[in-house]
């Protein structure tokens, strides 16, 4: 008989991508599983983009907050599911919390913070073994000591191109006839992880006089960093920049030909869309969350001082970003026929 899985997802972007891994190793097992994901409500466009999952189940409450009540009252509600197995991805108390009530026969997760007794599955993480968080997602999935197939499965979003043409025509936008340039020029984590708005500009000016269409992808947050390369661009660049919902964002990325980005979740979208990827890393290591995609080329200094994992460069040079030139990314733009 196929199993019920409830997995207790995380609550970033890149990392629920990432995540797609785990859900199709287990459909990859058993076509017919049951997949039902517990995550925050803003993931909803993620989830309705992977075919694996079956159910979304939207967990109303803010990133860190132990929200006791509210986990108790679902993983109530899903005791009368039976599921066969829980998987816990994040390593906190309180994400056991809903596979624990729910009851769920087996609940795997890492140690983590103490979770003897909510998980009856306890596995301990060796970093070294497992470096990447997506391999540590994989190992969940896998039974104790078991080797994960090689390759994995790597993420694939499902987009609309018909979603992503109504979004242009609602904007009087008209649908791309030319290459389009992907530009996410923001970072979550802060400024140390934002290669300089400039050098953005300059890769964008270079494409546009190669007759390309640059979009600027990001969040309401992102406004002030997109507005820079828009001024730097001479208003030449379709700035999305807190005018998509994600949904839209993820479809109108699928349009693209190839994308330029930071290391942030758009990366981690645009890599699961198989666009052409230059990915460019500086307070962080991408050893640990490369972007999932064999066409991604990873630009990485590795300075002495890197990664740091600050949100603000604590030397005050920023030379793990600024030693990046524009030219690099651009060389390596035309080598993959860009």
């Amino acid at each position: 008989m196929s199993e019920k899985i409830l997995i207790i997802g995380p609550a970033w972007i890149g990392d629920m991508v990432m995540a797609q891994s785990l859900f199709s190793l287990l459909k990859r097992r058993d076509a017919n599983a049951r997949i039902d994901v517990v995550a925050p409500a803003w993931t909803e466009p993620l989830l309705a983009r992977m075919p694996e999952v079956k159910e979304a189940l939207f967990l109303d409450v803010t990133h860190g907050q132990l929200a006791l009540a509210q986990r108790w009252r679902l993983g109530r509600r899903l005791r009368e599911r039976h599921y066969d197995r829980a998987i816990v991805l994040p390593d906190s108390f309180k994400s056991a919390i809903v596979a624990y009530v729910a009851a769920a026969r087996r609940r795997t997760g890492f140690l983590g913070e103490y979770r003897y007794g909510l998980l009856n599955d306890v596995r301990r993480l060796d970093k070294k073994q497992l470096p990447r968080r997506v391999d540590r997602y994989i190992a969940l999935g896998l039974e104790p000591g078991e080797r994960p197939p090689n390759p994995i499965p790597h993420p694939r979003l499902q987009a609309s191109r018909a979603n992503a043409e109504a979004w242009l025509a609602r904007h009087r936008q008209p649908a791309p006839q030319t290459p389009v340039l992907g530009i996410c020029a923001g970072a979550e984590h802060g400024p140390a992880k934002r290669w300089p708005a400039s050098y953005f500009a300059e890769v964008a000016n270079s494409r546009l006089a190669a007759g390309w269409i640059v979009w600027l992808f990001g969040s309401a947050k992102d406004a002030a960093v997109t507005g820079e390369i828009q001024a730097l661009t001479q208003g030449r660049c379709l700035d999305l920049a807190g005018l998509t919902t994600l949904g839209e964002c993820i479809d109108l990325l699928s349009m693209t030909t190839a994308v330029v980005t930071n290391d942030s979740g758009l990366m981690h979208i645009a890599a699961s869309l198989d666009r052409q990827l230059v990915a460019i890393y500086g307070s962080t290591h991408p050893g640990y969350n490369p972007p999932l995609n064999a066409r991604a080329k990873i630009l990485y200094l590795g300075i002495s001082c890197s990664p740091c994992y600050e949100r603000n460069c604590p030397l005050g040079h920023l030379k793990c970003l600024r030693e990046i030139e524009p030219a690099q990314v651009l060389q390596h733009l035309a080598a993959q026929g860009s």
